[in-house]
């Protein structure tokens, strides 16, 4: 099959498109590395069955595929609202536009959505029948309220009959291949550390998370892609939740280093509790995470320790 991947030179998008091609699919990877690595792409395109083009997806474009997977969007805080307004455009016109390239090409659509449209949840952990605690006018809320009109559309789109639509639901997800200046706590925790820096928390540090390395994540999408209906939105994450003061300890265990903790104040809307109900990708999927988090963590710090230190 032929797979259109926006958002390719991003973390999710160059392991999605690894996968494909490793199955014998033919990708075309579309980026404008807004926030995602020219070097992502450098290793894809080693790949015959590779193909880039470089474009902004808050423009239409016309590109014929079977699948359309969006994972064009920052993700991490820092990024996103750098640029709001460009996040908000990202999320609605992104969107918008490869739903409409794939019904030009009778092609389906994977929307990567994600757990802040829970926002700071009072519902725990998150079922996919949740309809969340956001701010909508946030610093945060680019982002969270922008996946959010992402979901309707492509809902919509489907309701109508003009586009298979698909809806997973990202949580906390890490592993190699992430920028180092990410700003999300797994690549924080990594680099302060091998920078034998203070690691930085929030608050008191008891705020929690549940952490998915990226091979389940991708083993995932790859049974919603395979699975014959479409059964709505679809949270996928790892169930086993961690404070940030677990994850700093776990992080300074694997590395063997003793260093100091430094506490700043918590960020604005920033989630008290994450943590997904994965019984419905559990029925329909027969997906459910493996690789644990000291596993994934290991691998992720070698990535790190690969990398040149800026």
């Amino acid at each position: 099959m032929r797979y259109l991947i926006t958002g390719a030179a991003g973390f999710l998008g160059t392991h999605l498109s690894a996968r494909l091609l490793a199955e014998g699919h033919d990708v075309i990877g579309l980026d404008n590395f807004h926030s995602g690595s020219e070097a992502n792409v450098a290793r894809l395109q080693r790949h015959s069955k590779f193909s880039f083009i470089r474009h902004d997806v808050t423009e239409r474009y016309d590109i014929p595929c079977d699948w359309v997977c969006n994972l064009a969007c920052p993700a991490s805080p820092p990024h996103y609202q750098r640029d709001p307004i460009y996040t908000a455009k990202i999320a609605f016109l992104g969107v918008l536009f490869a739903l409409e390239n794939a019904e030009r090409h009778r092609a389906k659509v994977l929307q990567a959505s994600t757990s802040e449209i829970y926002g700071d949840p009072l519902v725990h952990p998150q079922p996919e029948d949740y309809l969340g605690n956001v701010n909508t006018i946030g610093v945060r809320s680019c982002y969270d309220e922008g996946k959010r009109i992402g979901e309707t559309l492509c809902a919509d789109f489907t309701r109508l009959g003009r586009v298979d639509a698909r809806l997973v639901r990202i949580f906390n997800t890490y592993g190699p291949f992430m920028r180092a200046d990410d700003g999300r706590v797994v690549t924080n925790f990594i680099d302060q550390v091998l920078r034998g820096q203070a690691l930085t928390l929030y608050g008191a540090g008891k705020q929690t998370r549940s952490f998915c390395y990226v091979d389940d994540l991708i083993e995932g999408f790859m049974r919603v892609l395979a699975h014959p209906d479409n059964h709505g939105p679809i949270n996928l994450g790892n169930p086993v939740e961690f404070t940030m003061l677990q994850l700093a300890e776990e992080v300074q265990r694997l590395v063997g280093t003793h260093l100091p903790l430094k506490f700043e104040s918590l960020p604005l809307d920033d989630p008290r509790q994450r943590q997904p109900d994965i019984t419905k990708a559990r029925r329909l999927l027969g997906w459910e995470p493996k690789v644990k988090l000291a596993d994934g963590l290991a691998k992720t710090v070698e990535y790190f320790r690969s990398i040149p230190r800026t």
